[in-house]
């Protein structure tokens, strides 16, 4: 079987398992819903219990719609940072997004900031994160800018600065009340999405998938060096900075909203890569549907599972890392 005839099959067997677990995710809960009364709600049948369509508009498909974007804007921005660093454990968070973001929102927390000022606190400072790596690294010497070893040795030093930022923070908390708060919300969840919340991110994450979808026919460029790209047409710095700022504001997006997920933008691209290949033509777009498939399971599980609901990083940590070694044995990672 041919890589393109793989790639097919596997997409249509993605997006039918992703339709699947979206009908699973409406109907499953505390609040049983059945198929019949789902499709019926989306197709303009209304049931006579105000409850089901409370239900599945104002809770539960915001939170679905939202686990798909963000499981597919992580995944695609794993993809590309993966193949702009040429690193296999670079993720969306590489050049500190995540920590910018993550701080962001829990000082909005701090303060007492909406919904929406926490939205867009947590992406200013991510944005920011990646603009103060970008000034790092532009401050050195013509021979060692724009090398991506500086760059993602920049993304590890302003992550650190945030990540003790968010420490002082969570420190000056109230323990009592403000503490929890900013400690379960870091852990990452779709509880508390709206749809407000959703029309609020939801441009920002799709815009930066469009454009790395986009770009994908270069990203297999872009990790050459200058001279080969250049010769296959391709302007190499400009489409790194154009890619780098789309998978950040994907990943402050995300960050702002749900809190910090990890192991989805790390994983899912190396499971596209291992079935698929190196072509990012077809691992961009598998990355993006099984990454939204993924991460809608995962929050599936995490509120269905147990009584309380689990925070969604932690499984994704808990299934992410034993599917990564097994991912690293297969490929000979471990002995390579």
């Amino acid at each position: 079987m041919n890589k393109n005839h793989r790639y097919h099959i596997l997409m249509t067997v993605c997006i039918a398992a992703l339709l699947a677990a979206v009908l699973a995710a409406l109907c499953l809960g505390a609040f049983p819903i059945t198929p019949s009364q789902v499709f019926g709600e989306l197709f303009g049948q209304l049931s006579d219990q105000k409850t089901v369509h409370t239900v599945i508009f104002n809770i539960r498909l915001p939170r679905v719609a939202m686990s798909i974007i963000a499981g597919a804007g992580l995944a695609a921005a794993g993809a590309a940072f993966q193949s702009l660093f040429a690193n296999p454990l670079a993720s969306p968070d590489t050049l500190g997004t995540a920590n910018g973001a993550g701080f962001g929102a829990v000082l909005g927390i701090l303060l007492g900031f909406s919904t929406l000022g926490l939205q867009l606190t947590g992406l200013l400072f991510g944005i920011l994160a990646v603009l103060l790596v970008f000034l790092v690294t532009g401050g050195m010497k013509e021979r060692m800018r724009g090398s991506m070893v500086t760059l993602i040795l920049a993304g590890l030093v302003i992550s650190s600065l945030f990540s003790a930022l968010i420490s002082l923070v969570k420190y000056t908390a109230d323990p009592q009340d403000v503490l929890p708060v900013i400690t379960f919300w870091l852990m990452g969840r779709f509880s508390s999405v709206t749809t407000s919340q959703l029309l609020t991110a939801a441009p920002f994450i799709l815009a930066g998938i469009l454009i790395i979808f986009l770009f994908r026919n270069r990203l297999n460029a872009v990790s050459l060096s200058e001279e080969e790209a250049r010769s296959l047409g391709v302007h190499i710095k400009p489409a790194r900075m154009i890619l780098i700022l789309a998978s950040s504001m994907i990943t402050a997006s995300v960050v702002s909203t749900c809190g910090v997920i990890g192991w989805v933008g790390l994983l899912i691209p190396h499971i596209a890569r291992m079935l698929l290949g190196n072509d990012n033509r077809r691992v961009v777009p598998a990355s993006i549907v099984m990454g939204g498939l993924f991460l809608l399971i995962m929050d599936t599980i995490a509120r269905c599972a147990t009584a309380s609901e689990i925070p969604v990083s932690i499984l994704t940590a808990i299934l992410g890392a034993p599917m990564f070694i097994l991912i690293l044995r297969k490929t000979g990672g471990i002995h390579s």
